[in-house]
């Protein structure tokens, strides 16, 4: 089992010797706004629904508006960081 992510930074593609070995299998993209809720909760926050959404809100704000520079993450990985 092997996860690929060729898109990402500092990633690079499979050759296709290697691709033929495996299946290909699709993924969805996580909800994010439950992830952030579940770890809040998990720490202690009481108002977590409100305070995931919010987060949720300003990530997604910063990946539309600010730059796209390689460097910059506001998926589930910059979250992680950010959320205790």
């Amino acid at each position: 089992f092997i996860t690929m992510n060729p898109g990402y930074a500092g990633r690079s593609e499979l050759p296709d010797n290697l691709k033929a070995l495996f299946r290909t299998v699709a993924m969805m993209v996580p909800d994010y706004g439950l992830i952030s809720e579940i770890l809040l909760y998990s720490d202690g926050y009481l108002q977590a629904r409100d305070c995931a959404r919010k987060i949720v809100a300003t990530y997604k704000l910063c990946s539309e508006q600010l730059s796209s520079q390689d460097h910059y993450d506001y998926g589930m990985q910059g979250e992680d960081v950010f959320l205790p």
